[in-house]
């Protein structure tokens, strides 16, 4: 389970929140959650298709060559 969040904001000059600054485990840890939501989100969406199933590996390839392929 992630950690409790210690982030620091960036403000301007008016005290306005412009940006956070975060320790880079607990980025990583952000970056691994949202793959994994990701990974579930393209599963749900392709379990909720009538497309023709193809083999799990299969899929997963299609997913990792759409995300290389990504700007």
């Amino acid at each position: 389970m992630m950690d409790k969040l210690q982030e620091r904001y960036l403000v301007d000059d008016q005290g306005n929140r412009i940006g956070v600054l975060l320790d880079i485990t607990a980025y990583q840890q952000l970056l691994d959650k949202l793959e994994e939501l990701e990974s579930l989100y393209a599963f749900d969406q392709a379990e909720a298709a009538e497309d023709e199933a193809i083999p799990l590996e299969e899929a997963i390839a299609e997913i990792e060559a759409q995300k290389d392929s990504s700007p």
